[in-house]
């Protein structure tokens, strides 16, 4: 299955915020953690449910600020790794 992964840049006690709200709607995408000291989250999301993301996105910056920020070029996540092996250099 296909995701489309967006990165954000948070608070680090508004990660389980978000984590809940996006992972509570069946099948719109998960949130994993990607540098806890940075407070960098990614969410894996399913094509299909982009515009709902982006949308519960939104609706959150009434509760709290968050930035899109660019895909990692180091990571040691496995899974963004599989994702991305050109940017991360996992064969």
């Amino acid at each position: 299955m296909e995701l489309i992964d967006i990165y954000l840049r948070v608070e680090r006690a508004d990660i389980a915020l978000i984590k809940c709200v996006i992972e509570s709607y069946e099948e719109l995408g998960i949130v994993r953690t990607i540098d806890n000291t940075k407070a960098i989250i990614v969410l894996l999301i399913v094509p299909d449910f982009i515009d709902d993301a982006w949308a519960a996105l939104e609706s959150l910056r009434q509760h709290m600020d968050w930035h899109q920020v660019p895909r990692p070029t180091a990571s040691d996540d496995w899974l963004m790794e599989k994702m991305h092996p050109e940017t991360t250099g996992a064969a």
